[in-house]
Formats: C-alpha cells, structure tokens, sequence
C-alpha cells in the first residue's frame, strides 16, 4: 500500500511540479493543528464562495423577491437545504476561527518583528470576516435577520452625528430597505470577497518570506527540521481539511437550516430584536443602564480603542520577550478580554430586549475581572514557587495529586455531592415557610445531614491516609 501510494505521488508530481513551486518547507513544529486556524478559516471562505454561486443561480437580492427565492432554494432546489445551512455554519466557523486564531496569535506574540505587517493584515482580514457575517445574514429579508441588522445598525446612532451618517450611507445606502438590501448584496458578494483575496494574497506572500513563527517557548532542533511542503505538508493539510469539512456538513445535516418568518413591520413589532450572536458582546454592553442615552458614546469609543490597540499591538508592544509564563500582565488582558466576550454574549443571549441595572453589570463586569486577575496572580505565583523548589510547592503538588492518588474515593464524594445538592435545595426553599412544610423539612434536613456525614468521612479517610498538609523542610 505504502509502495502504490509513493508511486501515485511520483506520477502527481512528475506531471504538476509540486515539489518545484515556490512553497517553502515548513518546519516540523508547525504540524500542529493551532498553526492551521487561519488555513482551516481560509478553506470556510472557499465553501462560502461554492455554496454562495450556487445559491445566487436563484437568488434575487429586492425586498418583494429575496424571502421568496430563498425559500424557493430550500424547498424546491435539489439539495437546497443543505447548501443554505452549510453556508450559514461556514460563515459562523470561519467567525469562530478567526476569534480562535487572533486568541493563538496574541497569547504567542505572533506579532514580533518581522511579523508586524502580517498581524495588521490578520486583523485587517478578521474585520472582513465580521463584515461578511454582517452583510450575509440580511440577505434571506427574515424577521430575524432584518431586526438583527437594524439593531446593528442603529448602534451607528450612538456616534456623533456627521461620523454615523457617513457610515450608516456607506453601509447601508440612503435610508430605504431596497437600497439596504442591494448596498448590502454588493458588499458581501462582491467587495468583501475581493478585499478578502487581496488580504490573503498579502499575507500568503509575507508568510512565504519569513515562515511560521517559532513557539514562544522555543523549539528543538529535531522540531525545527524542514518538512518538504509536497507531499508531506499538502496531505496534512488535506487531512485536516477533511476532517472539519466531514464535522461542517454533519452538522448541517444534523441541524437543517429552519427559516424563520418574512420580514414585515407587523412581524417585526411582535419580535425583540437582537443583534447576530458575535456581536452581542458588544449590543449587551450598550444595554448597560449607566450608557443609555448620550453615554452610549462611551462604551463604543472603549470597545473602538480596543480594536485599535490588538490592530496596532506590534508597535504598542516592545518587549522582545515571547513566552507567555514570562508575561503575565499580557497573558491577564488577553484572558480577561476572551471571558469578557463570553459571558457578554451569553448574557445577552439570556436577557433580550433587556436593560441591565447598574449594579448588575458592575458585579459580572467587574468580579470576573477581579477573579481572572487574582486567579493569573494565583497561577504564575504558585509556577514560580515550583521552579524555585519553595516548601509550600511540594505541599500544592501533593494536594492536586491525592484525588489521583484515590480516584473511587474522590468519585463517590463528587456523587454524593452531587445528590446532596437536591435536598439542601429543597431545604433553602422550605426555609421561606418552615411550619406549613414542616415534617417535609425535618426530612430535607436528615437527609442532607446523613449526606454531608458520608462526605465528611471520605475527607477523613483522604487526609489520614494521605498527609499533604505536612509540608517538606
């Protein structure tokens, strides 16, 4: 088999030359699946072009025509659904693999020099990826679709007046739906896609000249050996391609594309409108109670600047040292601003239409900053009393290891834990009116303490037999 396969490749390249193109080698370390987020977001885009020729052959970008050809593709094109849907999940795969990308990049300070003009062109092309998520989702005139457009764009009225009427035109034209709808369509099927291409044929040519970027942690000269890039890289790649090419569409089978109701203003009226789910970070914020009216500024020149900085973070960021356990202030920010975007967006999700109090926001805002610091404060001192052989890391290491040590043991109290959780409930809420329930509480409470007891005795067991809070000398 191994024999037949290395002749077909011989005849491949005998015939195309792949091996005299002018693709360099790439090193061994790069065989590794966070060096290929942006390829793997590359090859979503050439599925999002596919899909999207496919389903122009039918689609008619007005206002009277789009909700019907759209669901004219679904309902009477041979596989129609499927082509809809994977080119929805494509769109969100290539939003999450740009995020998962730029996340990679920045916690390995890509950035460095000579790669400054390539991290400004990745984030020029992730803004890009935003815009065709933006632009795409009107297209099918939905309820949703145009409500989370509006919303969108009338983030754009929170901008001083000149500034928000030039960008409002040039995003969605003079005022009308038409003129919206087709604004829109030019930008996602033409404009979006050629700047993209430029983008990406810049970057192609830069990483061709310097190559990927060494771990900030340093590699071995066994890891630094040039792997040839036909066959060996092409059939990795390929590979991977593959895989999250089979994980797309069995996703899109697994979950058709349901197509919500047309567009109209009596539709609209019965539906709180929400932004599409990657910009909801940002709609959640300007929910906040404090940035209602004129403040609403506020929070966009913040998240603007924020922007900004990860935009020009190369020239901002001098110091010449990469590896992220030497780095701790740079490793905070940049785990702060990824659960800041989580925990917005699924709040947001959670509370639509929904104006946030003040203190609400304060708290969530403000403690998982707090926690995230001291937890990152926690992390790279208890590192740096391993390295340097402190006698309270030899008790730490003891303590993780012990439910290792015992696993039976740390699962049975997780179990018990876990059913203790019911009746402690219970309990709480019988607390609020104790003596209309009471022989129900009397049982809660027994129940709860008999647990609590069995717990108490598996600690006991785990402390006596494995002493870690004797700490070494």
């Amino acid at each position: 088999m191994r024999i037949r396969l290395r002749s077909i490749i011989g005849w491949v390249d005998s015939r195309f030359g792949l091996t005299e193109t002018i693709l360099r080698p790439g090193p061994e370390y790069s065989l590794n699946l966070f060096y290929w987020l942006g390829a793997l977001m590359v090859v979503a885009f050439i599925v999002q072009g596919l899909t999207g020729l496919l389903m122009l052959l039918y689609y008619v970008p007005t206002v009277e025509q789009a909700y019907a050809s759209t669901l004219f593709i679904i309902k009477y094109v041979p596989l129609g659904r499927l082509i809809e849907t994977v080119h929805l999940y494509s769109a969100y795969a290539m939003v999450l693999l740009a995020f998962a990308h730029l996340m990679r990049g920045y916690f390995e300070s890509v950035q460095k020099k000579p790669r400054e003009p390539m991290w400004v062109v990745g984030i020029l092309m992730g803004f890009v990826v935003l815009g065709f998520g933006l632009t795409g989702y009107l297209l099918p005139w939905t309820v949703v679709s145009k409500s989370a457009t509006d919303v969108t764009i009338g983030m754009l009225g929170f901008l001083p007046a000149q500034l928000s009427a030039l960008l409002r035109f040039l995003v969605a034209g003079p005022g009308s739906d038409s003129a919206e709808l087709a604004r829109f369509f030019d930008l996602h099927v033409v404009v979006l896609p050629a700047v993209f291409t430029l983008l990406l044929a810049i970057k192609m040519y830069m990483f061709e000249i310097h190559g990927a970027s060494e771990p900030s942690t340093g590699a071995s000269e066994d890891r630094k050996r040039s792997i040839p890039w036909f066959p060996n890289i092409f059939l990795y790649f390929t590979t991977l391609s593959c895989i999250f090419l089979s994980i797309l569409f069995g996703i899109s089978v697994l979950f058709p594309l349901s197509l919500p109701a047309q567009f109209t203003p009596q539709a609209a009226s019965a539906y709180v409108p929400q932004p599409e789910w990657y910009f909801l970070w940002i709609y959640q914020i300007l929910k906040f109670n404090v940035f209602e009216g004129a403040w609403a500024v506020i929070p966009l020149i913040g998240i603007t600047l924020v922007f900004a900085v990860l935009l020009l973070l190369p020239f901002l960021d001098k110091s010449k040292e990469r590896d992220p356990s030497r780095r701790p202030t740079y490793v905070m920010l940049g785990v702060i601003l990824v659960f800041e975007v989580i925990v917005l967006s699924i709040w947001g999700y959670f509370t639509p239409g929904q104006v946030i109090p003040n203190t609400q926001a304060l708290v969530i805002v403000a403690g998982i900053a707090f926690v995230l610091s001291i937890l990152t404060w926690i992390t790279y001192r208890t590192r740096r009393m391993l390295y340097s052989g402190h006698p309270i890391s030899s008790f730490f290491v003891r303590f993780v290891a012990m439910p290792f040590r015992v696993p039976l043991l740390i699962i049975l109290f997780i179990l018990l834990l876990t059913v203790c959780s019911v009746p402690l409930a219970l309990t709480v809420n019988l607390l609020a009116s104790p003596w209309s329930n009471l022989p129900l509480l009397a049982s809660t409470v027994l129940v709860t303490a008999f647990l609590l007891y069995l717990m108490s005795r598996i600690v006991k067991k785990l402390v006596t037999q494995h002493p870690v809070w004797r700490v070494s000398s």
